[in-house]
C-alpha cells in the first residue's frame, strides 16, 4: 500500500468544498481545510503508486475548484 500526501491549492472561497467532496473520494483517507500556502491537504492510499496517480490525475484533479495539486508520496526510510 502506498500513501500520499496531496497539497490542494484552490479558488478563493472553495476549500470547503473542495475539501468535502475529495473526501468521498475511494483511497482518501483524510481531506482537510488548511491555512498557508495550501488551502486544501488530503491522506491517500492506493495499492501503487501508479494507481495513486491515476486517482489523483482522474479523480482529485477533477474537482471544481482546485487550480493546483502537489502529490507527496509517504516514505519510510
Amino acid at each position: 500500500m502506498v500513501q500520499a500526501y496531496i497539497l490542494i491549492q484552490t479558488e478563493v472561497g472553495k476549500a470547503s468544498i473542495v475539501a468535502e467532496t475529495i473526501s468521498s473520494i475511494p483511497g482518501v483517507i483524510q481531506a482537510e481545510d488548511v491555512t498557508g500556502p495550501y488551502d486544501v491537504i488530503v491522506r491517500a492510499q492506493a495499492e501503487t503508486v501508479d494507481a495513486l496517480g491515476r486517482m489523483v490525475v482522474a479523480k482529485v484533479q477533477q474537482v471544481d475548484g482546485i487550480t493546483r495539486t502537489l502529490t507527496c508520496p509517504v516514505v519510510h526510510l
